[in-house]
């Protein structure tokens, strides 16, 4: 962006920040480039408050400031606290996306890099999202959209991988870990591994069958029927961990991101109904799942 053009932000913003409306949905915005003027460089405001959601913007021309908060917080306060991660969708095209912060510009992605669909975080300390559309005579089949989610600075590197890619290892859940996972967790199942193939240098994924599902987000274990009669899905698990014996059962635990489970505790089944058993007898069990 050049050094006009920025000054020309900068002051379209302090002006838009005096007029500042909000989506009638907290979640998710959907917005046309086409309701510019063309003569005109404006930038319209979009405020999302919300855990998650998505965004589209269709033909995109001048430029739109993105306020992403928690709903879980107060409206002052809230970026200390809080990392925002973007998914955008493999035909995201039409623009750049900026942090902006102060007047401040820091390029997040390219338009190009917005196609290869990959997950990118940053604190909600750094600034707003700032998307500008590129310079395109045809616009007509140009549509920015990607998907976005929030979560705490410190949310465990097995409850947020994104965060912690580089830190991901296998080592096994704590009994108090294991405990809480089959209370929180996205997804809870009985079952066994079978084969796993990479998706990139720090995480490969599995396709699992489930005898049994507890509970389960998104709908991404499909009943199989027949035969089998289990529950079938695919985990994302650290490219790192050897793949677990198809003799033994275990107890999948996970969370789901931008439409992938995570897998998290996987203890061998019979190992947690002993821990579970003896915390049920000791009083120290934080909930009650139907997990025989």
């Amino acid at each position: 962006m050049s050094e006009g053009w920025t000054a020309h932000w900068v002051t379209a913003l302090l002006f838009c920040r005096a007029v500042a409306q909000y989506s009638s949905d907290q979640c998710n915005w959907r917005g046309s480039g086409l309701s510019h003027e063309h003569h005109r460089r404006d930038v319209e405001q979009v405020y999302l408050r919300c855990s998650q959601g998505s965004l589209e913007w269709l033909y995109p021309t001048g430029a739109i400031i993105i306020y992403l908060r928690s709903n879980s917080e107060p409206q002052s306060g809230h970026e200390t606290g809080f990392h925002a991660c973007i998914k955008p969708r493999s035909d995201s095209k039409g623009s750049h996306i900026y942090l902006e912060r102060a007047g401040e510009l820091k390029l997040l992605l390219t338009e190009e890099q917005q196609a290869q669909s990959a997950v990118h975080c940053f604190s909600l300390a750094q600034g707003a999202l700032f998307v500008e559309a590129a310079a395109h005579t045809d616009i007509s089949r140009r549509i920015t959209a990607f998907q976005y989610e929030l979560v705490p600075n410190h949310p465990g590197v097995h409850m947020y991988p994104y965060l912690h890619q580089e830190q991901v290892a296998c080592k096994p859940c704590s009994d108090e870990e294991l405990l809480m996972a089959v209370c929180t967790s996205d997804f809870v199942g009985v079952g066994v591994f079978h084969s796993a193939a990479p998706v990139s240098d720090s995480h490969s994924e599995a396709v699992v069958a489930l005898k049994r599902l507890l509970r389960q987000k998104s709908n991404l274990f499909v009943w199989a029927g027949g035969r089998g009669r289990s529950w079938t899905g695919r985990v994302r698990v650290p490219a790192k961990c050897p793949l677990l014996p198809q003799r033994d059962q275990y107890l999948l635990t996970g969370s789901v991101h931008f439409g992938e489970a995570w897998l998290s505790c996987a203890p061998r089944y019979r190992d947690f109904l002993d821990l579970y058993e003896s915390a049920h007898e000791a009083g120290t069990n934080p909930c009650e799942v139907d997990v025989y």
